[in-house]
């Protein structure tokens, strides 16, 4: 039994770590982007034909997934022409969907609206016009919600984060328990901690389940429970990694079952057999219990029960490993890992990854709620956890060295790019989180070299006791009444005695734990060391959600390892243009800044041939890199004010020679492209 205000102020702290992790991760994610973007369409962007075509096609450059109304196409008074059949149009590396459109269409603007799920399970969308005779008004009113944003966006990413922090939780919590502290399974604040880990992470792979559809879909919050699109989810990749989340969980409820039930009395049977007998002829430290057990029985009993021990502490870790792997995997075969340059040796990677992170910052969780819950912790434990943890290090500085160098590529890409500059984050995080753990280190040394009186003593309740348990005068030199009351022959009067007693001394175990400098020292740098690792993994987890930095790499490769990077410059261009209609002259100035691969601001302004300022009814941009067959990206820019156009965030993928395509649209009929090539480093 815990006093009340212990048990307050541990719950209070344990709630705002795990809530931090979910916000902080939510708050610097936002809305994901993607890896696979729209590279081609027929017709194109701006394009005014004579004829209507049969078809619209779009080319991505990765693969994607689609379904009948991802492509959508709109005449101007927002009426679908389109047959609403998708076609699979690709071969080998191209990526092309089409779907046939109406025969018969009459003249004017057409709008081509389209929204995919990319490889790495993040939607995508766009739009762009075309025109059949000549251009016109149309109706169309495209959403402005982003995809994968909105309320929806919010409660799926709050749930993503959540999984992840239940994963750590659950997968940490009984890996301490087993590789460090095997008491500590009979300990409540501990099953409480692994349980809450279980739920957390089930109960978001069911929300996740169901936002799945709304969430590449229509992003609307009541499409969750529809049925027909919970069974398309379900056909996917990522639906079914979902699915076999959720049994993979039920094997683990089995686990914890076992962990808390039979191991946890195997556990206690063992130590208390070791502690009451002599050193047997094992040779052990869990056969120590070889000699005569309380009943007197014969030297064999300690040792069965240590043996019993070790068979089952070998079948859970067994058992435990494979069930946490397999949980790792549905993020790693559906996510990132499962894209991009070598997945075949990137998914198994991100298992021991996100393994290694779980026996760290969840081993974490756990000993700061075993330092602040229970009277103690043994020392042996802190000592197994330093080497576990010290471990789990080394294999998250091996497989995080690996996957940087997958997604960045490049020394540049480390400044130069929102990845690699996270990654910096991230590397610094490491650091003080190293410099932390090495004062607990230091602490944990001091602490076993000056054991405390309350360390190790089995208690009836799960638990750990000090010798005020045992009728010892207490540690405010009270009597051994103080603690345990004398028996009364009422049973109720002999309850409220016992259940004051427990009190007392807990009380007494709280204030011993207190006093000792070793021991509360441990608990500041430990908590601190969790709270770093708080903010760290919501660093980790914003890098699984950004577009990888390996843009320069693949320019190198595609120039033959030979290519040079031009220093990156902001491109300002002037362009003369005649629509050939009425006040139809005029120039065009460009600016994108600051002119390199990744964000870049746009910003275009159109004068009239007096130079004031042409407020075109309408002009868009695209840009395209030939020699890497990107393209035309499309771009139409908001208006800011009469004659200038400006748009942000704008994603420029390869640094290159671009081609920069720029149309005016002067009146209904009257419009003109003009283009030239610019410099992006």
């Amino acid at each position: 039994m815990t006093t009340t205000a212990p048990r307050l102020g541990t719950a209070t702290l344990l709630r705002l770590l795990l809530i931090t992790a979910a916000l902080l991760g939510t708050v610097l994610t936002g809305t994901a982007n993607a890896h696979a973007a729209l590279t081609g369409s027929n017709p194109k962007d701006g394009a005014v034909l004579a004829v209507a075509p049969k078809d619209v096609t779009l080319t991505f450059s990765e693969q994607v997934a689609l379904g009948n109304d991802s492509i959508r196409v709109l005449d101007p008074k927002s009426k679908r022409v389109d047959t609403g059949r998708l076609k699979n149009l690709g071969s080998g590396d191209l990526v092309k969907y089409g779907v046939d459109l109406h025969s018969g269409l009459p003249d004017g603007t057409y709008t081509v609206a389209w929204q995919a799920v990319s490889a790495d399970s993040h939607p995508i969308a766009g739009a762009f016009t075309f025109s059949v005779g000549a251009p016109s008004k149309t109706a169309v009113e495209l959403p402005k919600q982003e995809a994968g944003g909105g309320l929806v966006g919010t409660l799926y990413g709050i749930a993503r984060y959540a999984a992840y922090t239940g994963f750590t939780v659950l997968v940490g919590g009984a890996a301490f328990v087993l590789a460090c502290w095997p008491r500590g399974a009979g300990v409540r604040p501990v099953q409480r901690l692994v349980v809450c880990g279980w739920v957390t992470l089930t109960a978001a792979t069911l929300a996740m389940l169901l936002l799945r559809n709304p969430y590449t879909g229509s992003g609307e919050l009541g499409d969750a429970f529809d049925l027909a699109g919970l069974q398309a989810v379900l056909a996917t990749k990522t639906g079914a990694a979902l699915v076999s989340r959720l049994l993979l969980l039920g094997a683990a409820a089995l686990f914890i079952a076992v962990l808390f039930g039979a191991y946890a009395k195997r556990a206690t049977e063992a130590e208390d057999a070791a502690e009451t007998g002599a050193p047997g002829p094992a040779g052990t430290e869990d056969a120590a219990g070889g000699g005569a057990d309380e009943a007197g029985g014969a030297p064999a009993t300690a040792v069965d029960r240590a043996k019993e021990k070790q068979d089952l502490t070998f079948g859970l870790a067994v058992g435990g490993t494979v069930v946490a792997a397999g949980i790792a995997a549905t993020w790693a075969l559906s996510e990132h890992a499962s894209t991009g340059i070598q997945a075949g040796v990137a998914m198994p990677v991100d298992v021991l990854h996100l393994l290694a992170v779980a026996a760290w910052i969840g081993g974490l969780a756990t000993l700061l709620v075993a330092l602040h819950r229970t009277p103690s912790v043994g020392r042996t434990a802190v000592l197994r956890f330093s080497r576990l943890a010290f471990w789990s290090v080394v294999v998250l500085a091996a497989t995080g060295l690996y996957q940087s160098w997958r997604q960045v590529g490049s020394w540049s890409a480390l400044t130069g790019t929102s990845y690699g500059r996270l990654l910096l984050v991230k590397i610094g995080l490491v650091a003080v989180l190293v410099g932390v753990a090495w004062i607990s280190r230091r602490w944990t040394a001091r602490l076993s070299e000056h054991p405390s009186a309350a360390e190790d003593t089995p208690s009836e309740t799960g638990g750990e006791t000090g010798p005020d348990d045992r009728g010892a005068p207490s540690a405010d030199g009270g009597s051994p009444t103080d603690a345990a009351p004398a028996p009364s022959d009422d049973p109720v009067r002999a309850a409220q005695l016992a259940r004051q007693g427990a009190a007392v001394a807990a009380a007494t175990r709280k204030r011993h734990r207190d006093a000792d400098p070793e021991r509360s020292g441990l608990r500041r740098s430990v908590l601190a060391e969790a709270g770093v690792a708080v903010v760290l993994l919501a660093v980790t987890t914003v890098l699984t959600s950004t577009e990888p930095g390996r843009t320069e790499e693949q320019a190198a490769r595609a120039g033959g390892g030979t290519a040079e990077t031009a220093p990156a410059k902001p491109v300002d261009v002037t362009l003369p243009f005649d629509t050939g209609g009425a006040n139809g002259k005029g120039t065009a100035r460009l600016t994108i800044s600051p002119g390199r691969s990744g964000a870049n601001e746009v910003h275009l302004w159109t004068r009239s041939q007096d130079g004031q300022p042409l407020d075109a009814p309408e002009v868009k941009i695209a840009y395209t890199l030939t020699a890497e067959k990107i393209g035309p990206l499309p771009l139409v820019p908001e208006r800011v004010a009469a004659g200038h156009w400006s748009a942000s965030n704008i994603q420029i993928p390869l640094p290159g020679e671009w081609q920069v395509r720029i149309t005016v649209r002067t009146s209904d009929i009257d419009q003109t492209t003009v283009e030239k090539n610019v410099r992006i480093g």
